[in-house]
This record gives structure tokens, C-alpha cells and sequence, in this order.
């Protein structure tokens, strides 16, 4: 498995811990539908969540969240769009950015961006 990857991965599965503790209840993880994806979608309270995860392991390039395009959030937008298209009970959507930054393994910190317009 490439290092990204890996890095991706373990980051997810600290954003789903994070999560969880912070009353989210998991839907699903890596939706996909055609060629785009988003990492995790969760419920908490009347709202359906999309939330794109950005990990990194050191600042050399920048924060984790800084990385988001603008095309990444307009692909999550789609996706969100097809979810919905396919789970019409869904009235209320909310996208989040979860920011997750390890240093030598361990979590140095985790940000939550709530309720990203773009």
C-alpha cells in the first residue's frame, strides 16, 4: 500500500473514532457513485453529513485543510447531490471538512470544519 494511502486510511479511521465520540452516527465510508467519492457520510440529529477527511503527516505542505480544491468540494457536492437523489428522506445536508494532522504517528490535532459553503 503507497504511503498516501496508508496515511488516508488510518486518518479515516480516526475521523470515524472522532466522530462517534462526538454523538455522529456512521452511514457510510467511501461512497461512490461514477468517479467521485466522499470519505465519510454520518447523521447527527436531523442532518445528513458529508464529510471530506484530509490527513497529513507534517505541516511541510500545509495544514491538512488547506489542500481542499475547489473542484474536490464541487465533486462532493455531487455526490452529495446523487446520495440525496437516492435517499430522499434526507431533507437537511450539511458538508464538513475534518482536518487531521499526525506527527511521528500519533495525533497531533484534529479540526472540524462545520457546515463549508463553496
Amino acid at each position: 500500500m503507497n504511503n498516501n494511502k496508508a496515511t488516508g486510511d488510518k486518518g479515516e479511521e480516526i475521523a470515524a473514532v472522532y466522530l462517534v465520540k462526538n454523538g455522529y452516527k456512521m452511514v457510510e465510508r467511501n461512497w461512490r457513485f461514477r468517479h467521485w467519492e466522499v470519505d465519510i457520510i454520518a447523521t447527527k440529529g436531523r442532518f445528513l453529513h458529508f464529510i471530506e477527511v484530509k490527513t497529513r503527516k507534517s505541516l511541510r505542505y500545509g495544514r491538512p485543510e488547506e489542500s481542499i480544491t475547489r473542484d474536490k468540494m464541487s465533486n462532493l457536492k455531487n455526490v452529495a447531490e446523487e446520495y440525496q437523489y437516492q435517499h430522499p428522506e434526507w431533507k437537511y445536508i450539511q458538508f464538513d471538512v475534518l482536518a487531521i494532522t499526525l506527527i511521528n504517528e500519533e495525533v497531533k490535532e484534529i479540526f472540524m470544519i462545520e457546515d463549508v459553503y463553496f
